[in-house]
């Protein structure tokens, strides 16, 4: 789940659940009209003994509302949801469906980062840069703890955005594990209007970097004015930085790894697992020539995620890049958006995503070919060793990163 505008389009296609219908009314099964019931072999008289139940025995407290027949359909309509254990796939009620409708709009005010489930805590993807987030000190890996107080633990994803976001210029503190650290950190944050830069260029003792944050609908054509400035700038070594990008469009990585990847070549497969044949997703041949690097180095962290290890995986699998950096977040599935009659929305996992060679993105992520660590310190500081070893090994020297991976061995006599 996102906190910045472009990154909700992440891998999300949009979708219909129909419109005829009337309002809801109290059952289970009214909010999908001309939706067939369930099979016959579902007994369901456990779930009405259970409301029933609750009807003739729950006491409401002095800190509980009574719930209303819609609540309690919502609350049951969100538990069948979870219980397929993807923090992916989410039930929106009216107002958290309305106001992810917002997010996508990008009409919003919050702290620019993106989070997501990680061994089943919040844990942040990202910060995006120059966003309040990241000026307050926020990292990738960082867990949440607690928003404002309370816990996230068993919180999803939506409902941690929903505590997270909020006006501009009102305060949110995080409080936040991070490794290394004895205790909590508390992190204050002042909401602020976020906007989300694409990307930037410099060059650096004769390597050409762009430094790509997001893959939004102007990606490919920001992309595509950098590689007109890395044509003009004389060399033909470039780093391509996906280092916190959360990702964003499919179509846009497509199009990015097109300028590498020979024409007709498998970018990604996308597999919709009930045994269909999957989709290809195939390089468009938008060659650079004699103009394509001589040497390519892909920077990654934990930080990119969906399209980012799309574009990462292909670039590698086809021997054009090599990946430096650390592991990344490992998002590489697919979510339709269906909005239902009364206002609600159903966000579901319909595929994952694999690489050329039909590694999966989702979970482990891809794992760099030579390791970079880069502390939460050294972010904080400014200081950047994984963009210096890139710069080395583009240079000539390929023992960039073999210290690291050393193994010690300790002779015991």
């Amino acid at each position: 789940m996102i906190l910045a505008a472009a990154a909700f389009f992440s891998g999300v296609h949009m979708g219909t659940g129909g419109s005829n219908s009337g309002p809801l009314e109290a059952g289970l099964f009214s909010l999908f009209a001309k939706t067939p019931a369930p099979a016959e072999d579902v007994d369901l008289a456990e779930f009405w003994r259970v409301w029933h139940l609750l009807d003739e025995k729950f006491v409401e407290s002095t800190s509980t509302d009574l719930m209303s027949n819609q609540d309690r359909i919502e609350g049951a309509i969100s538990g069948l949801v979870k219980s397929y254990g993807d923090p992916y796939t989410v039930f929106l009620p009216p107002t958290d469906a309305a106001a992810f409708d917002e997010n996508i709009s990008g009409e919003f005010s919050g702290v620019g980062m993106e989070v997501g489930i990680r061994d089943e805590v919040v844990t942040v993807i990202a910060p995006l840069p120059d966003t309040p987030a990241q000026k307050a000190g926020i990292v990738a890996a960082d867990i949440i703890v607690k928003i404002d107080g309370t816990s996230t633990e068993g919180m999803g994803i939506d409902d941690a955005v929903q505590l997270i976001r909020g006006e501009k210029g009102t305060e949110v503190v995080l409080s936040v594990y991070r490794e290394g650290e004895i205790e909590l950190l508390e992190i204050p944050v002042i909401r602020d209007s976020i906007t989300i830069p694409t990307i930037n260029t410099e060059v650096r003792d004769g390597v050409f970097i762009i430094s790509l944050y997001s893959f939004n609908a102007i990606a490919d054509s920001a992309i595509q004015d950098a590689l007109q400035e890395y044509t003009k700038s004389g060399t033909r070594k470039l780093v391509l930085d996906l280092r916190g990008n959360p990702g964003g469009f499919l179509q846009s990585a497509v199009s990015i790894a097109s300028f590498f990847v020979p024409v007709g070549e498998v970018v990604v497969r996308e597999d919709f697992g009930d045994g269909s044949e999957e989709e290809l997703y195939r390089s468009q041949g938008r060659s650079l020539g004699k103009y394509a690097p001589e040497e390519m180095i892909v920077l990654i962290d934990g930080g990119s995620a969906s399209a980012s290890e799309i574009l990462a995986g292909a670039l590698a699998q086809h021997g054009i890049a090599t990946l430096m950096g650390k592991t990344t977040f490992g998002k590489g599935s697919v979510q339709e958006l269906v909005d239902l009659p009364n206002g609600s929305s159903l966000k579901v996992t319909i595929a994952r995503w694999f690489t050329p060679d039909g590694t999966s993105i989702s979970f482990e992520g891809l794992a760099p070919d030579i390791e970079i660590d880069r502390t939460p310190q050294q972010v904080i500081a400014g200081e950047d060793p994984q963009i210096e070893a890139a710069v080395k090994w583009l240079n000539g020297d390929k023992t960039v990163g073999e210290k690291e991976n050393e193994e010690i061995i300790e002779v015991v006599e």
